[in-house]
């Protein structure tokens, strides 16, 4: 399986900018994962296509303003530094991402917030990767919450506004699981109002969290797949969401898999008799086709990024023939792709 048969002409007009207003107003692809057939739909559908004993699986990962902006010690040359992962807390140790990297090298310091903390360079780990140390001495996070900016892709191509601190950000966040770069962006798209409607039909909801890192920036250098490398995230699924996944398996119920972080997590953590085991740790499963997955049998995606992993997911799930199709499909009737834009549902025929 080659990367670059996983390329799509991606036009710019086709890149959401900005969320849907309602999130739950945004359209959405249904395609027959058999059939390949696929209808236009709206996201308050979803409703529709859900039933009594399924199981709808969120990540309930949280984001943080991840962006920080600073000045280099001495030359003042201004330096965007992406907070990846916090490395050690009590040795405020991370690993980050710098722009321009070429002005950045072990032992340069950069400032924050008007010289009031900085942080410290300590090792290079990659071309822009980079391992920090910061001064300052209280709560971090609360620094962050105050001075940083959503990390929105470069693809959105304009600066962070004040709404993305709300709109990039899934409405079942849990604050106790504030460490990721970016949010499951499948998970944009639910309301409030839509999550209760869903509970009411008698859809089981399972909350996982796998922190979303690096891997969501990454690109794949290779071109043959076997080769390539993911980065490995932290994931955790509770008793009590493999216990509800499981009830819904055990009555061939459906299992909604939101979001290729969700895919990920449950496909990292099978039983060998077929169920989800209570796990936790790392993962760095990647998924391409012809992978066949043991867990998720309904995939509710956004439109991803030409041979990024994440299409990669959803061409293993829906098949690449038919997936591009509905790519196609869909540029030409004017959806929205990315990380802000529409939804995609593959849907396994019942038998």
């Amino acid at each position: 399986m080659k990367l670059s048969s996983f390329k799509y002409d991606l036009p710019k007009k086709s890149i959401a900018k900005f969320p849907a207003d309602p999130r739950d107003s945004s359209k959405m692809l249904v395609m027959d994962r058999e059939s390949g057939k696929i209808k236009d739909k709206m996201f308050t559908d979803i409703l529709s296509e859900l039933s009594k004993g399924d199981c709808l699986v969120l990540n309930d990962t949280k984001v943080f303003p991840a962006r920080l902006f600073g000045n280099k010690e001495k030359t003042n040359a201004k330096i965007e530094v992406l907070l990846l992962r916090e490395l050690k807390s009590e040795e405020r140790l991370w690993d980050v991402m710098v722009e321009p990297a070429r002005k950045v090298r072990i032992g340069n310091k950069i400032y924050f917030d008007d010289n009031k903390f900085y942080c410290e360079v300590i090792d290079n780990t990659t071309s822009r990767g980079r391992t920090v140390r910061f001064s300052y001495d209280g709560n971090l996070f609360d620094e962050i919450e105050k001075i940083g900016e959503m990390p929105i892709p470069d693809y959105i191509d304009r600066d962070t506004a004040q709404i993305d601190k709300a709109t990039y950000q899934t409405v079942f966040c849990n604050d106790e699981h504030l460490q990721s770069i970016a949010p499951p962006s499948a998970g944009l798209h639910f309301t409030e109002e839509m999550l209760k409607k869903i509970e009411d039909k008698g859809v089981r909801i399972a909350y996982v969290n796998l922190t979303i890192g690096q891997g969501v920036f990454e690109t794949i250098d290779v071109e043959d797949l076997t080769k390539h490398r993911m980065y490995s995230e932290y994931f955790e699924i509770p008793r009590a969401s493999a216990e509800l996944i499981n009830k819904s398996l055990k009555s061939n119920k459906r299992i909604f898999g939101v979001g290729t972080s969700v895919v990920r997590a449950l496909e990292a953590s099978v039983l060998t008799t077929g169920a989800v085991k209570p796990n936790k740790g790392w993962t760095d499963k990647f998924i391409y086709p012809q992978y066949e997955f043991q867990i998720v049998t309904d995939f509710l995606t956004n439109f991803h990024y030409p041979a990024s992993p994440q299409i990669l997911v959803s061409c293993a799930f829906g098949g690449k023939k038919q997936t591009f199709e509905a790519y196609k499909h869909a540029i030409k009737n004017d959806y929205r792709l990315l990380a802000y834009g529409d939804a995609i549902l593959y849907r396994t025929p019942k038998k």
